[in-house]
Order: structure tokens, then sequence, then C-alpha cells
């Protein structure tokens, strides 16, 4: 089976700390979070799996020199997500393409939603479920009616999960930047050949602010949520603190915290923050609700 992970945007929710590390490589419990996708990936039986990149593009690269079964997509020039994709035609197989976000937190199982789109009569397969945040799908019968359904009470959202069979990627331009979603419209318009499976039974995070990121810390240091294998590790609860922490004389930490290999000063006191590698914090800070780098 085969994968991409979308991971060339700006990040521009999470200035000004995407200035510093594009968001896929936000850690998530001192791990940088796309590598942790790659791996619960690979875990399901995903061999081949695609990243691109733009934002900083030499940290992803330097962090997935090492990862096998991975092929790494540098874009020049930002190609947005249906511009991505259609680059990828060069490098992926003529089988269906198990497509997801490089910024969202999520249990849902990745295997049997590509299965159920083999099975399946269509050539695209949207994972949604029913996020009041960000509903805007009219859904009937497992099929995509709408785009434009804002606002109505059945709505529902894109997890930004898919499963898509790569022919379909062919009309759009190549090297060119187009969303993917505008190539949807059209299929829909066209044939209206677009399934959607719910999976409103599965966590699902969008890791895209300051305070989605220190709420999903918050929610696993706190067992509200599942927690990945891959993480479970990593968690004293509600503590998740780096064996190279260095940690000062009379440090109190509050609720749950989250320090990576950063150095704590003494008489600090930290609650509901996530403190990155290398992060420095002066003696006597007093720390809340915050990313520390």
């Amino acid at each position: 089976m085969q994968a991409m992970i979308l991971a060339a945007g700006f990040g521009t929710r999470l200035l000004p700390y995407s200035t510093y590390r594009p968001k896929p490589l936000f850690p998530l419990l001192n791990s940088p979070l796309l590598l942790l996708t790659i791996d619960r990936m690979q875990a399901a039986g995903f061999n081949h799996i695609v990243v691109n990149c733009h934002h900083l593009c030499e940290q992803v690269k330097e962090v997935l020199g090492k990862c096998s079964g991975v092929t790494l997509q540098e874009e020049e020039v930002i190609l947005g997500t249906g511009g991505g994709l259609r680059r990828a035609l060069d490098v992926i197989d003529d089988e269906p393409l198990l497509v997801t976000n490089g910024d969202i937190y999520h249990t849902v199982d990745l295997k049997n939603l590509y299965h159920r789109h083999v099975d399946g009569d269509f050539p695209l397969t949207l994972a949604v479920h029913d996020c009041p945040r960000f509903n805007s799908l009219l859904v009937n019968n497992g099929q995509l009616c709408s785009f434009e359904g804002a606002g109505n009470p059945s709505a529902l959202a894109f997890t930004g999960i898919q499963v898509i069979d790569p022919k379909i990627l062919e009309p759009i331009p190549l090297n060119a930047q187009s969303c993917i979603i505008e190539r949807y419209r059209r299929i829909l318009a066209e044939k209206g050949e677009i399934a959607a499976l719910r999976v409103d039974h599965n966590h699902w995070t969008d890791m895209g602010t300051e305070q989605d990121y220190l709420d999903l810390h918050g929610a696993l240091l706190g067992n509200k949520i599942p927690c990945w294998m891959e993480l479970q590790s990593r968690i004293t609860t509600p503590f998740c603190i780096d064996d190279k922490a260095v940690i000062g004389k009379k440090v109190t930490m509050k609720e749950w915290c989250c320090i990576g290999r950063a150095q704590i000063g003494d008489n600090v006191t930290i609650s509901r923050s996530v403190i990155w590698d290398d992060a420095v914090v002066a003696d006597g800070s007093s720390i809340s609700d915050a990313i520390v780098i």
C-alpha cells in the first residue's frame, strides 16, 4: 500500500513558531509529529510513503534522512495540495493512494479506510466526521453531495484523510499551484463520484493553532484521548520529560507539562506548557499555557 503526507505548507496559523520549525515537525510528546505519522502508517502496512516539503525544507530532509520506504518530494515553489499531489504522479504506482495532512493527530484506521476504498465503486473516498468547527459537507448514504453545506445542521467535516485513484490527478496542471478541493469540486459536478466514509467514532485533532497544540498535549497527558502506541512509553502522567532534560532545583510542575531536551533553571514553575529541545528557561521563571522554543 502507498501513501502521501502533505507537509509543504507555511503553517501561518502557528506563527511565530512555524518560522523556526515546519508544522509537521512540531514535537508531539518530544517526537516530531511527521515521524510518528510515518511510523503509524508503516505499522499499518504502507510500505511506500511520499512526503512533500517546501517551507523549511532542509529540516524535513534532515529528519527523514534515515527513514526507509519514504520518498521526499521537494517543491521549489509552493504547489498547494493539488499541485503537490499532481507532482507525485511521477513517483507513485498506478494503485490507490492514501493521502493525509501532515498536521493532524487522529485514530482513524488507515488500513481499513484504504480497503474500504478498494472495495468501493468510486475513484475517491473522503474520511468525514461531525466536527462543528469545520462542518461544510453534505453527505447522503455514503456519498458526497455538496461542498456547500456550511450552516446546515446535518453537515459534516472533511478530516483531511482520503484515498484516491491516481488517474483523477492527471487533469491537474503539472508544477502549478492548485488546491485539491477544487479538483474534487469538478469531479463532483461532472460525475458525482465521491464516496464519504464516516469516522465519527475516532479521535481527531487539527494541530492548527497554538491553543490546539497545547490542548492536544493536555488531553494526551491527562488520558482524555487515545494515545498512539508509539507515544505510550513517553508518558509519566501528567508529565512528559525527556531523559536528557536538565532540571534545576525547586522546579514546580503543575497540571501537566512536556519538556524536551531543554535546560530548566532553579525556582521555576511550569504549568500547561510545552518546552522544546534546546530551550533555556531562566531561574525564577513562571511559565503557563505557553510553547517555549
